[in-house]
Order: structure tokens, then sequence, then C-alpha cells
């Protein structure tokens, strides 16, 4: 096994932490800290940080340093109304080449899903859901389709790791929605359901998120000033 370099290293925990939420959108990544922290110098720090600006997950600031980035609404929605367009269209050509073991894989990974919910973390419920997305649209026809979803999540990737960060209670909805979609495709239902169910998946998690948003801001206009 290939040991990591001291950038990998802390590019990894400092990314994790990203995704765990422990740093925030906005939180300022001191380089001298951390280097403590990992009980190293500054410099592989620095090009982790490097690197992680180059995935879109750190901003540079002038006079302020690194930054973890702020989540861009407006581009965070349209990559998600990209994604329900795409991903219904290639779950719904899918579903007649889904095996009946594809769809106990992907039942089974919906169950994990499910037993996570006591004990949830927003960025292992993430990898699981991408898992079972992953598993349905794998026999997608159309191969540029698929290269076009898989694109895409990559790029939603890079916006924030987990929207179920924000929106913990959307996990709940989102299995059973689930649930729903693999019915459909057990059933046989015509592929125009099957798009339907499988967009508007996805709109529910982007109207639950916006709908976040929208409190938050109308909280932070209302709050006393101190």
């Amino acid at each position: 096994m290939k040991t990591m370099s001291k950038s990998q290293q802390a590019y990894h925990w400092i990314k994790e932490r990203i995704a765990a939420q422990t740093f925030t959108p906005g939180y300022r990544l001191v380089l001298g800290s951390i280097a403590a922290e990992l009980d190293m110098s500054a410099v592989p720090v620095r090009e982790a940080i490097r690197q992680l600006e180059a995935e879109g997950l750190v901003q540079f600031e002038h006079n302020i340093g690194a930054r973890v980035a702020m989540v861009d609404d407006r581009q965070y929605r349209h990559s998600m109304e990209t994604l329900a367009v795409l991903e219904g269209s290639a779950t719904a050509l899918a579903a007649p080449h889904l095996t009946v073991d594809d769809i106990a894989r992907a039942r089974a990974i919906n169950d994990r899903m499910i037993e996570t919910l006591a004990h949830f973390t927003p960025s292992a419920f993430t990898q699981l859901n991408q898992e079972f997305h992953e598993t349905l649209i794998a026999p997608c026809p159309n191969p540029r389709l698929h290269e076009l979803v898989t694109l895409e999540m990559q790029r939603l990737n890079r916006l924030h790791d987990s929207t179920f960060s924000f929106v913990p209670g959307r996990a709940h909805d989102s299995v059973r929605e689930h649930e729903q979609i693999i019915a459909l495709i057990e059933s046989g239902a015509p592929i125009e359901r099957i798009e339907q169910a499988a967009r508007q998946h996805h709109a529910s998690t982007l109207d639950a998120y916006l709908d976040h948003e929208r409190t938050r801001a109308d909280d932070a206009v209302s709050a006393p000033a101190h």
C-alpha cells in the first residue's frame, strides 16, 4: 500500500472536515493551526489547500486568506435542475435493462441508507445515495447520457459535499422516494412514469435546500442586532 505524502494527508484531513461540516462554509483555514494539528510544516498544508481551491471547495480572499467556499445557490440550483433532467432520462432508459440482481443491490443500498438515519452522517449518507443512483443508471444504453450524469454529479460534489448536511430531514423522504422508484421499475411501469419519478426526486431535494436557505436568510434579517 502506497504511503500518502504529507500534502495528501493534509488534503484528506481538511476535505473530510469540510464534508462533515466541521469546517462550515466561510470557515477560515489557518495554515499554521492546521500544520500544528497535523504535526507538519505549513508547506504541505498550503499545497493541500491549493488543491482544494482547484476543486472549488476552498476560496482565497484578499487580506483574509483561505476559507471554505460558500455555497453558490445559483450554480447549485442550475446543477440540480440539470441533474434532474439528465438522470431522470438515464434512469428511465436503463430500467428495462436492470436485472433482478441489480434491483436487489439498489434495494440493499437503500436499506443501508435507512439504517444510517438513526445515527445520521451526511457524508456517509450521500456516498450511499450516489451508489444507489449509479446502480440504477449503470445499464443505460446511451453512454453519452450516462457520462453527462456522472459529470454533473461530480460538479455538485465540488459545489459542496452533501446537500443533506443542510437539510438532514430530507434524507427520510429521499429513501421513501427511492423505494417508490424501485417499485415502478419492478412493476414494469412505463418509462415516462419512471422518468417523472426520478426527476421529481431530485427536484424535491432542490426544493428542500432552497426552502432551508430562504428560512435561514429570513432568520438572519429578523435577528436582533447586538
